[in-house]
Protein backbone atom coordinates (compact mmCIF):
# COMPACT_ATOMS: atom_id res chain seq x y z
CA UNK A 1 0.00 0.00 0.00
CA UNK A 2 1.59 3.32 -0.99
CA UNK A 3 2.20 6.35 1.22
CA UNK A 4 -0.82 8.32 0.04
CA UNK A 5 -3.17 5.39 0.69
CA UNK A 6 -1.59 4.97 4.10
CA UNK A 7 -2.57 8.48 5.08
CA UNK A 8 -6.07 8.01 6.38
CA UNK A 9 -7.98 7.03 3.24
CA UNK A 10 -8.58 8.66 -0.11
CA UNK A 11 -12.02 10.28 0.13
CA UNK A 12 -11.71 13.76 -1.35
CA UNK A 13 -13.15 16.67 0.62
CA UNK A 14 -15.51 18.68 -1.57
CA UNK A 15 -16.04 22.26 -0.44
CA UNK A 16 -19.71 23.09 0.08
CA UNK A 17 -20.77 26.33 -1.56
CA UNK A 18 -23.92 26.93 0.51
CA UNK A 19 -23.95 30.51 1.78
CA UNK A 20 -22.58 31.31 5.21
CA UNK A 21 -21.46 34.51 6.84
CA UNK A 22 -17.81 35.30 6.24
CA UNK A 23 -15.67 36.08 9.26
CA UNK A 24 -12.21 37.50 9.68
CA UNK A 25 -10.23 37.59 12.88
CA UNK A 26 -7.51 39.97 13.93
CA UNK A 27 -3.91 39.12 14.56
CA UNK A 28 -3.49 37.87 18.13
CA UNK A 29 -0.35 39.16 19.87
CA UNK A 30 1.63 36.16 21.01
CA UNK A 31 5.06 35.16 22.15
CA UNK A 32 4.65 31.91 20.27
CA UNK A 33 6.99 32.43 17.32
CA UNK A 34 7.21 28.90 16.01
CA UNK A 35 5.86 25.42 16.32
CA UNK A 36 8.62 22.83 15.99
CA UNK A 37 7.59 19.88 13.93
CA UNK A 38 8.95 16.36 14.08
CA UNK A 39 7.09 14.07 11.76
CA UNK A 40 7.08 10.40 12.72
CA UNK A 41 6.59 7.27 10.71
CA UNK A 42 3.17 6.45 9.30
CA UNK A 43 1.43 3.18 10.19
CA UNK A 44 2.56 1.70 6.90
CA UNK A 45 6.17 2.66 7.48
CA UNK A 46 6.19 5.65 5.16
CA UNK A 47 8.25 8.57 6.41
CA UNK A 48 8.09 12.31 5.93
CA UNK A 49 10.64 14.99 6.57
CA UNK A 50 10.28 17.32 9.51
CA UNK A 51 9.28 20.86 8.59
CA UNK A 52 9.26 24.22 10.33
CA UNK A 53 6.05 25.99 11.27
CA UNK A 54 7.60 29.41 10.72
CA UNK A 55 5.67 30.75 7.73
CA UNK A 56 6.19 34.23 6.35
CA UNK A 57 3.32 36.29 4.97
CA UNK A 58 4.15 35.48 1.36
CA UNK A 59 4.03 31.73 1.82
CA UNK A 60 0.98 31.93 4.09
CA UNK A 61 -1.07 33.59 1.36
CA UNK A 62 0.01 31.15 -1.32
CA UNK A 63 -2.88 29.39 -3.02
CA UNK A 64 -3.70 25.79 -2.18
CA UNK A 65 -2.58 24.67 -5.60
CA UNK A 66 0.92 26.00 -4.92
CA UNK A 67 1.29 24.46 -1.49
CA UNK A 68 3.09 21.19 -1.01
CA UNK A 69 0.82 18.25 -1.54
CA UNK A 70 -0.46 16.12 1.30
CA UNK A 71 1.99 13.44 2.34
CA UNK A 72 1.57 9.94 3.67
CA UNK A 73 1.85 10.89 7.34
CA UNK A 74 -0.93 9.63 9.60
CA UNK A 75 -2.39 12.11 12.09
CA UNK A 76 -1.60 9.96 15.10
CA UNK A 77 2.12 9.86 14.24
CA UNK A 78 2.60 13.62 13.90
CA UNK A 79 4.79 14.78 16.76
CA UNK A 80 3.51 18.12 18.06
CA UNK A 81 6.04 20.18 19.99
CA UNK A 82 5.35 19.45 23.65
CA UNK A 83 4.33 22.35 25.86
CA UNK A 84 3.89 22.51 29.62
CA UNK A 85 0.30 21.96 30.68
CA UNK A 86 -1.54 25.14 31.64
CA UNK A 87 -2.87 25.14 35.19
CA UNK A 88 -5.44 27.93 34.92
CA UNK A 89 -8.36 28.59 32.62
CA UNK A 90 -6.85 31.91 31.58
CA UNK A 91 -3.59 30.24 30.56
CA UNK A 92 -5.41 27.57 28.57
CA UNK A 93 -7.50 30.11 26.68
CA UNK A 94 -4.46 32.27 25.96
CA UNK A 95 -2.31 29.33 24.82
CA UNK A 96 -5.08 27.92 22.64
CA UNK A 97 -5.79 31.28 21.01
CA UNK A 98 -2.06 31.71 20.27
CA UNK A 99 -1.86 28.23 18.73
CA UNK A 100 -4.98 29.01 16.68
CA UNK A 101 -3.27 32.12 15.30
CA UNK A 102 -0.15 30.10 14.46
CA UNK A 103 -2.29 27.57 12.60
CA UNK A 104 -4.18 30.35 10.82
CA UNK A 105 -0.90 31.81 9.59
CA UNK A 106 -0.04 28.57 7.75
CA UNK A 107 -3.25 28.68 5.70
CA UNK A 108 -4.17 30.19 2.37
CA UNK A 109 -6.98 32.76 2.18
CA UNK A 110 -9.30 30.09 0.78
CA UNK A 111 -8.52 27.72 3.63
CA UNK A 112 -9.07 30.49 6.17
CA UNK A 113 -12.52 31.11 4.73
CA UNK A 114 -13.38 27.44 5.12
CA UNK A 115 -12.06 27.25 8.67
CA UNK A 116 -13.90 30.20 10.24
CA UNK A 117 -17.61 30.57 11.11
CA UNK A 118 -19.63 33.00 13.20
CA UNK A 119 -19.61 32.07 16.88
CA UNK A 120 -23.37 31.50 16.90
CA UNK A 121 -23.57 29.73 13.53
CA UNK A 122 -26.04 26.85 13.88
CA UNK A 123 -23.64 24.65 11.89
CA UNK A 124 -21.82 24.21 15.19
CA UNK A 125 -24.60 21.92 16.43
CA UNK A 126 -25.06 19.79 13.31
CA UNK A 127 -21.53 19.10 12.09
CA UNK A 128 -20.34 16.39 14.47
CA UNK A 129 -21.25 12.73 14.89
CA UNK A 130 -20.05 9.23 15.72
CA UNK A 131 -20.15 8.43 11.99
CA UNK A 132 -17.31 8.69 9.46
CA UNK A 133 -17.13 11.94 7.51
CA UNK A 134 -18.78 10.42 4.43
CA UNK A 135 -22.09 10.13 6.34
CA UNK A 136 -22.16 13.44 8.19
CA UNK A 137 -20.23 16.31 6.61
CA UNK A 138 -18.08 18.20 9.08
CA UNK A 139 -17.44 21.91 9.33
CA UNK A 140 -14.06 23.43 8.60
CA UNK A 141 -10.92 21.90 7.14
CA UNK A 142 -10.19 18.22 6.62
CA UNK A 143 -6.74 17.53 8.03
CA UNK A 144 -6.30 15.04 5.19
CA UNK A 145 -6.28 17.97 2.75
CA UNK A 146 -3.53 19.83 4.63
CA UNK A 147 0.23 19.66 4.45
CA UNK A 148 2.11 18.00 7.29
CA UNK A 149 3.12 21.46 8.51
CA UNK A 150 -0.50 22.59 8.60
CA UNK A 151 -1.71 19.35 10.20
CA UNK A 152 0.83 19.63 12.96
CA UNK A 153 -0.13 23.27 13.56
CA UNK A 154 -3.79 22.20 13.72
CA UNK A 155 -2.99 19.52 16.27
CA UNK A 156 -1.02 22.09 18.27
CA UNK A 157 -4.29 23.97 18.79
CA UNK A 158 -5.85 20.85 20.27
CA UNK A 159 -2.72 20.09 22.31
CA UNK A 160 -2.82 23.60 23.79
CA UNK A 161 -6.44 23.13 24.86
CA UNK A 162 -6.22 19.64 26.33
CA UNK A 163 -4.23 18.29 29.24
CA UNK A 164 -1.68 15.56 28.50
CA UNK A 165 -3.99 12.67 29.35
CA UNK A 166 -6.88 13.98 27.26
CA UNK A 167 -4.63 14.73 24.28
CA UNK A 168 -3.11 11.24 24.44
CA UNK A 169 -6.60 9.77 24.53
CA UNK A 170 -7.67 11.74 21.45
CA UNK A 171 -4.56 10.64 19.57
CA UNK A 172 -5.33 7.07 20.63
CA UNK A 173 -8.88 7.35 19.26
CA UNK A 174 -7.57 8.68 15.95
CA UNK A 175 -4.92 5.96 15.87
CA UNK A 176 -7.63 3.35 16.32
CA UNK A 177 -9.47 4.67 13.29
CA UNK A 178 -6.26 4.59 11.26
CA UNK A 179 -5.74 1.03 12.49
CA UNK A 180 -9.18 0.07 11.17
CA UNK A 181 -8.38 1.65 7.82
CA UNK A 182 -5.24 -0.42 7.49
CA UNK A 183 -6.34 -3.70 9.05
CA UNK A 184 -10.12 -4.13 9.13
CA UNK A 185 -12.59 -5.57 6.65
CA UNK A 186 -14.23 -2.16 6.21
CA UNK A 187 -13.83 -0.51 2.82
CA UNK A 188 -14.81 2.90 4.23
CA UNK A 189 -11.84 4.92 2.96
CA UNK A 190 -12.62 8.02 5.04
CA UNK A 191 -11.61 6.28 8.26
CA UNK A 192 -8.91 8.34 9.96
CA UNK A 193 -10.07 11.65 8.49
CA UNK A 194 -10.72 14.49 10.94
CA UNK A 195 -11.82 18.11 10.68
CA UNK A 196 -11.07 21.32 12.54
CA UNK A 197 -13.24 24.45 12.62
CA UNK A 198 -13.28 27.76 14.48
CA UNK A 199 -16.55 29.38 15.51
CA UNK A 200 -15.85 33.00 16.30
CA UNK A 201 -12.51 34.78 16.26
CA UNK A 202 -9.91 32.97 18.40
CA UNK A 203 -9.10 35.59 20.98
CA UNK A 204 -7.70 35.31 24.51
CA UNK A 205 -10.17 38.00 25.61
CA UNK A 206 -13.33 36.98 23.75
CA UNK A 207 -15.74 34.14 23.09
CA UNK A 208 -15.01 31.50 20.46
CA UNK A 209 -15.25 27.76 19.96
CA UNK A 210 -13.03 25.01 18.63
CA UNK A 211 -14.62 22.01 16.96
CA UNK A 212 -12.50 18.98 16.16
CA UNK A 213 -13.79 15.61 15.06
CA UNK A 214 -14.46 12.78 12.70
CA UNK A 215 -15.34 9.11 13.20
CA UNK A 216 -15.78 8.36 16.92
CA UNK A 217 -14.73 11.86 17.93
CA UNK A 218 -16.53 15.16 18.27
CA UNK A 219 -14.96 17.77 20.55
CA UNK A 220 -16.85 21.01 21.02
CA UNK A 221 -14.93 23.39 23.24
CA UNK A 222 -16.33 26.85 23.97
CA UNK A 223 -13.73 29.25 25.33
CA UNK A 224 -14.76 32.50 27.03
CA UNK A 225 -11.78 34.75 27.69
CA UNK A 226 -13.99 37.46 29.19
CA UNK A 227 -15.17 35.28 32.05
CA UNK A 228 -12.35 32.71 32.02
CA UNK A 229 -14.62 29.75 31.30
CA UNK A 230 -14.25 26.65 29.15
CA UNK A 231 -16.87 24.00 28.53
CA UNK A 232 -16.66 20.77 26.55
CA UNK A 233 -20.41 20.18 26.43
CA UNK A 234 -21.38 18.59 24.14
CA UNK A 235 -18.55 16.21 23.32
CA UNK A 236 -18.46 12.72 21.83
CA UNK A 237 -15.64 10.31 22.58
CA UNK A 238 -15.75 6.89 20.96
CA UNK A 239 -13.37 4.04 20.40
CA UNK A 240 -12.92 1.13 18.01
CA UNK A 241 -11.07 -1.05 18.73
CA UNK A 242 -10.62 -0.66 22.47
CA UNK A 243 -7.11 -2.11 22.29
CA UNK A 244 -4.71 -2.25 19.36
CA UNK A 245 -1.00 -2.38 18.64
CA UNK A 246 0.51 0.76 17.14
CA UNK A 247 3.36 1.06 14.63
CA UNK A 248 5.93 0.97 17.45
CA UNK A 249 4.57 -2.34 18.73
CA UNK A 250 2.98 -0.76 21.80
CA UNK A 251 -0.53 -1.64 22.96
CA UNK A 252 -2.88 1.34 22.99
CA UNK A 253 -6.07 1.43 25.08
CA UNK A 254 -7.63 4.91 24.71
CA UNK A 255 -10.49 4.21 27.15
CA UNK A 256 -8.52 2.44 29.86
CA UNK A 257 -8.77 5.45 32.22
CA UNK A 258 -12.54 5.67 31.76
CA UNK A 259 -12.98 1.94 32.38
CA UNK A 260 -10.71 2.10 35.42
CA UNK A 261 -12.60 5.04 36.96
CA UNK A 262 -16.01 3.58 36.15
CA UNK A 263 -15.25 0.22 37.75
CA UNK A 264 -13.64 1.90 40.78
CA UNK A 265 -16.99 3.59 41.35
CA UNK A 266 -18.91 0.38 40.66
CA UNK A 267 -16.76 -1.65 43.07
CA UNK A 268 -17.28 0.91 45.86
CA UNK A 269 -21.02 0.27 46.00
CA UNK A 270 -22.84 -1.90 48.51
CA UNK A 271 -25.15 -4.71 47.45
CA UNK A 272 -28.14 -2.50 48.18
CA UNK A 273 -26.76 0.32 46.03
CA UNK A 274 -25.92 -2.09 43.22
CA UNK A 275 -29.45 -3.44 43.28
CA UNK A 276 -30.75 0.08 42.68
CA UNK A 277 -28.22 0.93 39.95
CA UNK A 278 -27.88 -2.31 37.97
CA UNK A 279 -30.39 -2.80 35.15
CA UNK A 280 -29.39 -6.28 33.96
CA UNK A 281 -26.92 -8.25 31.88
CA UNK A 282 -28.14 -6.98 28.52
CA UNK A 283 -26.17 -3.91 27.51
CA UNK A 284 -28.58 -1.00 27.11
CA UNK A 285 -28.74 0.98 23.87
CA UNK A 286 -27.76 4.61 23.72
CA UNK A 287 -30.62 7.05 24.29
CA UNK A 288 -29.09 10.45 23.49
CA UNK A 289 -26.67 9.83 20.68
CA UNK A 290 -23.87 12.04 19.35
CA UNK A 291 -25.01 15.00 17.29
CA UNK A 292 -28.72 14.68 18.12
CA UNK A 293 -31.27 16.34 20.35
CA UNK A 294 -31.92 14.88 23.80
CA UNK A 295 -34.70 14.89 26.39
CA UNK A 296 -32.24 13.88 29.12
CA UNK A 297 -34.03 10.94 30.70
CA UNK A 298 -33.47 10.72 34.45
CA UNK A 299 -34.86 9.08 37.56
CA UNK A 300 -33.66 5.54 36.78
CA UNK A 301 -31.09 3.80 38.95
CA UNK A 302 -29.13 4.93 41.99
CA UNK A 303 -29.67 8.46 43.26
CA UNK A 304 -26.67 10.61 44.13
CA UNK A 305 -28.06 11.42 47.55
CA UNK A 306 -27.68 7.72 48.42
CA UNK A 307 -23.91 7.82 47.91
CA UNK A 308 -21.28 8.36 50.58
CA UNK A 309 -18.93 11.33 50.26
CA UNK A 310 -16.18 8.98 49.09
CA UNK A 311 -18.45 7.43 46.46
CA UNK A 312 -19.43 10.89 45.24
CA UNK A 313 -15.78 11.71 44.67
CA UNK A 314 -15.35 8.48 42.71
CA UNK A 315 -18.36 9.40 40.57
CA UNK A 316 -16.93 12.88 39.95
CA UNK A 317 -13.70 11.21 38.83
CA UNK A 318 -15.72 9.34 36.18
CA UNK A 319 -17.37 12.56 35.03
CA UNK A 320 -13.98 14.29 34.82
CA UNK A 321 -13.04 12.07 31.88
CA UNK A 322 -15.25 14.37 29.81
CA UNK A 323 -15.60 17.65 31.72
CA UNK A 324 -11.98 17.66 32.89
CA UNK A 325 -10.14 17.55 29.59
CA UNK A 326 -8.41 20.92 30.05
CA UNK A 327 -6.48 22.44 32.96
CA UNK A 328 -6.87 21.91 36.71
CA UNK A 329 -8.77 25.13 37.37
CA UNK A 330 -11.28 24.52 34.59
CA UNK A 331 -11.81 20.96 35.76
CA UNK A 332 -12.38 22.05 39.35
CA UNK A 333 -14.92 24.68 38.28
CA UNK A 334 -16.86 22.25 36.09
CA UNK A 335 -16.93 19.53 38.75
CA UNK A 336 -17.98 21.98 41.46
CA UNK A 337 -21.03 22.88 39.39
CA UNK A 338 -21.92 19.20 38.92
CA UNK A 339 -21.25 18.40 42.58
CA UNK A 340 -23.71 21.08 43.71
CA UNK A 341 -26.59 19.05 42.22
CA UNK A 342 -25.10 15.58 42.55
CA UNK A 343 -27.74 14.55 45.11
CA UNK A 344 -30.35 14.90 42.34
CA UNK A 345 -28.29 12.96 39.79
CA UNK A 346 -29.08 9.35 38.89
CA UNK A 347 -26.73 6.59 37.75
CA UNK A 348 -27.74 3.36 36.05
CA UNK A 349 -25.59 0.54 34.69
CA UNK A 350 -26.04 -2.62 32.62
CA UNK A 351 -23.84 -5.32 31.14
CA UNK A 352 -20.55 -6.52 32.60
CA UNK A 353 -19.79 -6.15 36.30
CA UNK A 354 -16.03 -6.67 36.06
CA UNK A 355 -13.39 -4.94 33.96
CA UNK A 356 -12.50 -7.94 31.83
CA UNK A 357 -12.62 -7.30 28.09
CA UNK A 358 -12.11 -11.00 27.33
CA UNK A 359 -15.67 -11.86 28.33
CA UNK A 360 -19.13 -10.40 27.84
CA UNK A 361 -20.41 -7.65 25.55
CA UNK A 362 -19.17 -4.60 27.39
CA UNK A 363 -21.05 -2.13 29.55
CA UNK A 364 -23.52 0.72 29.51
CA UNK A 365 -23.86 3.45 32.07
CA UNK A 366 -25.81 6.68 32.25
CA UNK A 367 -25.22 9.62 34.57
CA UNK A 368 -28.15 12.02 34.41
CA UNK A 369 -28.61 15.10 36.56
CA UNK A 370 -29.48 18.80 36.47
CA UNK A 371 -25.97 19.80 35.33
CA UNK A 372 -24.54 16.72 33.63
CA UNK A 373 -25.61 14.02 31.21
CA UNK A 374 -23.24 11.23 30.23
CA UNK A 375 -23.84 7.99 28.39
CA UNK A 376 -21.26 5.27 27.81
CA UNK A 377 -22.54 2.56 25.49
CA UNK A 378 -20.79 -0.52 24.14
CA UNK A 379 -22.06 -1.10 20.61
CA UNK A 380 -23.34 -4.58 19.81
CA UNK A 381 -21.77 -4.82 16.38
CA UNK A 382 -18.63 -3.88 14.47
CA UNK A 383 -20.34 -1.89 11.67
CA UNK A 384 -18.39 -4.04 9.21
CA UNK A 385 -14.96 -3.20 10.64
CA UNK A 386 -13.73 -6.67 11.60
CA UNK A 387 -10.12 -7.55 12.40
CA UNK A 388 -8.93 -11.11 12.99
CA UNK A 389 -8.06 -11.59 16.65
CA UNK A 390 -9.16 -8.09 17.66
CA UNK A 391 -12.46 -7.18 19.34
CA UNK A 392 -14.27 -4.48 17.37
CA UNK A 393 -17.73 -4.78 18.94
CA UNK A 394 -18.96 -4.75 22.52
CA UNK A 395 -15.97 -3.81 24.65
CA UNK A 396 -14.15 -2.98 21.43
CA UNK A 397 -16.68 -0.50 20.01
CA UNK A 398 -17.95 2.23 22.30
CA UNK A 399 -19.89 5.47 21.88
CA UNK A 400 -20.13 8.09 24.62
CA UNK A 401 -21.77 11.47 24.96
CA UNK A 402 -21.27 14.33 27.39
CA UNK A 403 -23.93 17.04 27.57
CA UNK A 404 -24.89 19.95 29.82
CA UNK A 405 -28.71 19.94 30.06
CA UNK A 406 -28.67 23.67 30.86
CA UNK A 407 -25.95 25.12 28.68
CA UNK A 408 -24.56 23.10 25.79
CA UNK A 409 -22.21 25.18 23.61
CA UNK A 410 -22.05 27.72 26.48
CA UNK A 411 -25.53 28.80 25.39
CA UNK A 412 -24.35 30.07 22.00
CA UNK A 413 -26.59 27.79 19.91
CA UNK A 414 -29.35 25.25 20.46
CA UNK A 415 -28.66 21.63 19.56
CA UNK A 416 -30.17 20.77 16.22
CA UNK A 417 -31.08 17.30 15.05
CA UNK A 418 -28.55 16.37 12.43
CA UNK A 419 -30.29 15.00 9.36
CA UNK A 420 -30.82 11.23 9.53
CA UNK A 421 -30.85 11.10 13.33
CA UNK A 422 -32.49 8.21 15.12
CA UNK A 423 -32.19 5.78 17.99
CA UNK A 424 -29.46 3.30 18.71
CA UNK A 425 -26.42 5.53 18.91
CA UNK A 426 -26.76 7.13 15.52
CA UNK A 427 -28.31 10.52 15.93
CA UNK A 428 -26.20 12.97 14.12
CA UNK A 429 -25.31 10.39 11.56
CA UNK A 430 -27.50 9.04 8.87
CA UNK A 431 -27.85 7.01 5.74
CA UNK A 432 -26.79 8.75 2.57
CA UNK A 433 -29.61 10.15 0.49
CA UNK A 434 -29.46 7.18 -1.86
CA UNK A 435 -29.92 4.77 1.06
CA UNK A 436 -26.62 2.96 0.47
CA UNK A 437 -25.19 0.87 3.25
CA UNK A 438 -21.93 2.01 4.85
CA UNK A 439 -18.92 0.89 2.88
CA UNK A 440 -17.71 -2.47 4.04
CA UNK A 441 -21.06 -3.66 5.42
CA UNK A 442 -22.18 -7.15 4.39
CA UNK A 443 -25.23 -7.18 2.15
CA UNK A 444 -28.42 -6.70 4.09
CA UNK A 445 -26.74 -5.96 7.41
CA UNK A 446 -27.61 -2.79 9.27
CA UNK A 447 -24.92 -1.62 11.70
CA UNK A 448 -25.99 -1.21 15.29
CA UNK A 449 -25.12 2.48 15.26
CA UNK A 450 -26.94 3.41 12.04
CA UNK A 451 -30.26 5.27 12.23
CA UNK A 452 -33.09 4.63 9.85
CA UNK A 453 -32.70 6.61 6.67
CA UNK A 454 -32.07 10.32 6.39
CA UNK A 455 -29.91 12.58 4.35
CA UNK A 456 -26.64 14.30 5.11
CA UNK A 457 -27.07 17.74 6.70
CA UNK A 458 -26.98 20.86 4.58
CA UNK A 459 -23.97 22.83 5.72
CA UNK A 460 -23.23 26.51 5.62
CA UNK A 461 -20.56 26.90 3.04
CA UNK A 462 -18.47 29.71 1.66
CA UNK A 463 -20.10 32.26 -0.65
CA UNK A 464 -16.95 34.26 -1.21
CA UNK A 465 -15.41 34.60 -4.62
CA UNK A 466 -11.78 33.93 -5.44
CA UNK A 467 -11.36 37.69 -5.65
CA UNK A 468 -12.75 38.10 -2.14
CA UNK A 469 -10.42 35.44 -0.81
CA UNK A 470 -7.44 37.08 -2.42
CA UNK A 471 -8.19 40.23 -0.43
CA UNK A 472 -7.72 38.36 2.82
CA UNK A 473 -4.04 37.57 3.07
CA UNK A 474 -2.87 35.61 6.07
CA UNK A 475 -0.49 38.36 7.17
CA UNK A 476 -3.17 41.05 7.38
CA UNK A 477 -6.05 39.57 9.34
CA UNK A 478 -8.42 42.39 10.22
CA UNK A 479 -11.20 42.91 12.72
CA UNK A 480 -14.63 41.69 11.67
Amino acid sequence: MDCVRSFLGMTTHTKNTTTRTRRRFRTIPTALTAVTLAVGLALTGCSAAATSADTDSASASTSVSNQSSTSGTAISTLDVASTEDATTTEETISDTAAAAQAFWDTLSAEQQETLLYDYDDETKSTSWSNFPVTFVERAGLNLYDLTDEQRTAALAVLESLLNDEAYAQVVGIIGGDEYLLENSSSTEESLGQYYIAFFGEPDADGEWALQFGGHHLGINADLDGTNDEITFAPTHLGVQPAAYTDSDGDEVQPFDAIYTDAFAFYDSLTDEQLEAMYQGEDVSAMVCAPGGTCDYPTGTGLKGSDLTDEQKQLLLAVIANWSGMADEETTAAELAEVEATLDDTYINWSGATEYDMSTGDGIYFQISGPDVYIEFASQQGSAGADVDGVTTSGWGHVHTIYRDPNEDYAGSVTQGEASGGGPGGGAGGGMPADGEMPSGMPDGEMPTDMPDGGTPPDFAGDDSTDEDSADQSADSITDS
